[in-house]
This record gives C-alpha cells, structure tokens and sequence, in this order.
C-alpha cells in the first residue's frame, strides 16, 4: 500500500514538474515576445528620431545654401553698381582730365 501511496506521490511530482516546466516555458516565450516588441518599437522610434535629424539638418542646409547664394548674387548686384558708378565718374571727368594733360603738355614753362 505503501509503494502505491509513494508511485502516487512521485506521479504528482512528476505532473507539478511538467505544469512547472510548462509555466517557466510559457514565461520565457513571453518574455522573448515582449522583447521582441520592445527591440522593434525602439527601432521603430530611432528611425523616426533619424528622420527627424535629417529633415532637419536638409533644412538647415538649404537655409544655408540659399543665404551663401544670395549672398553672393547681393555682393555681384554690388559690384555691379560699384563698376557702373566708377565708370560714369571716369566718364564724367574723362574730359576734365584730358583738358588738363593737354594743357600741361603744351605749356612751356620758362
């Protein structure tokens, strides 16, 4: 009777050893599940800060290109005017000037 009551009991150890099994297992694939998720939402929101990054720093440059660029078309546009104004004062004076280097050319001095 004995040996029955112990077959018994060791039957019941056996079967609470499978439910243990089957518990710490369904918590493992749990767990592994769940990190799973985690791992892909992370990727999933440092793509999007990525992104973010990018568009930003995209923007950035082209603010900066576009500043550099016209900043050079204002500074032709600049030396544009500069060039006319010193080209209408040269014309302006071209005679004045020719008068004088004409009229000390030819004065004699005694």
């Amino acid at each position: 009777m004995e040996s029955i009551k112990g077959q018994g009991g060791i039957q019941m150890l056996l079967t609470a050893e499978q439910e243990a099994q089957h518990i710490v297992s369904s918590a493992r694939n749990l767990k592994i599940t769940r990190l799973k998720q985690a791992k892909d939402e992370a990727e999933k929101d440092v793509a999007l800060y990525r992104s973010n990054l990018e568009a930003e720093y995209q923007k950035n440059l082209s603010d900066v290109t576009s500043c550099e660029s016209s900043g050079a078309k204002r500074l032709e546009e600049e030396t544009e005017v500069r060039i006319k104004n010193l080209k209408g004062s040269a014309s302006e004076a071209k005679q004045d000037i020719v008068s004088m280097v004409i009229k000390y050319v030819t004065t004699v001095k005694a």
